[in-house]
């Protein structure tokens, strides 16, 4: 697709990670508005790519590692120099199935830093970052300390807190400690986003139908989480398309006076294990 020089830029959107839940909101959000589409692996970048192009949109292709505070700059330069960046969406993530507990630390944990802390430098009014996080986050058991420290450690001392290195190479636990880590980084960034006149949250999907969700039910601990769909009375998995619409409405202007908050999309699977925790 050709843009015709007499024509205004358009507003740009961008979304990290090409999987089910990044294209199923590219497509949700992209219409009319020049796309960029990141993710680490050029393989599955191009191939989502490729289908959103021939589908109409305007996509352009960024491969990036968003561990790489650098990558993400690259990737958020080029976005501003297309446009007013109205919405960003994180939706990058490792989980245990798919992932070490080292791979989970650099993308869940420090990518989501330095996604949130770079695109605060080029936000402008009416900018909308949204990180997708996990159920996994509200169900995380950390001490105030550490998770005063997880919200406010500058981003390149992040990997040397006692609460990160404790980890080791237990992925679960990297998981539940990272998701969390989510939710505090976007609740601690919002101030300084606010002065920008742009807002910052997160979404907590459950159970989503998905590459990754297909992975984690095919591991160990995947008829552990299909009985709690049943026991929890959601009875299904969710779909990339409603953590889509949970997006389109944080990034639009119904939302406008939402910020520094965290949206659960799990079908009532958090509040059916926190009433188990408390019974």
């Amino acid at each position: 697709m050709v843009d015709r020089p007499d024509e205004e830029p358009r507003d740009v959107v961008v979304v990290t990670g090409a999987g089910g839940m990044g294209q199923a909101i590219a497509r949700r959000l992209g219409s009319g508005r020049t796309l960029f589409l990141a993710d680490a692996s050029s393989q599955a970048l191009d191939k989502a790519v490729d289908a959103l192009s021939d589908e109409g949109y305007a996509v352009r292709a960024m491969v990036t590692d968003v561990s790489d505070r650098a990558a993400v700059e690259k990737l958020a330069k080029a976005a501003s120099g297309e446009g007013r960046v109205t919405a960003v969406v994180h939706t990058a993530g490792v989980s245990p199935a798919t992932g070490t507990a080292k791979a989970i630390i650099d993308v869940n944990l420090l990518g989501t830093a330095h996604v949130i802390d770079v695109f605060e430098t080029v936000a402008t009014r009416g900018t909308s970052l949204v990180v997708i996080s996990s159920m996994a986050g509200h169900v995380a058991s950390l001490s105030r300390e550490q998770e005063a420290a997880l919200a406010t450690t500058p981003t390149p001392d992040l990997l040397g807190l006692d609460v990160v290195t404790a980890i080791g190479d237990d992925a679960p636990t990297a998981y539940l400690v990272t998701k969390r880590a989510n939710h505090l980084r976007v609740q601690a960034a919002a101030p300084a986003w606010n002065l920008r006149g742009a807002r910052v949250n997160s979404i907590s999907p459950g159970v989503i139908s998905t590459a990754m969700a297909k992975a984690e039910e095919a591991s160990p601990t995947g008829e552990h989480m299909m009985a709690m769909l049943d026991a929890s009375g959601t009875g299904r998995a969710g779909t990339p398309g409603e953590i889509a619409s949970a997006v389109a409405f944080l990034t639009g202007p119904e939302s406008s006076y939402i910020t520094g908050t965290d949206l659960l999309v799990d079908g009532g699977q958090a509040a059916w294990l926190r009433s188990r925790l408390t019974a």
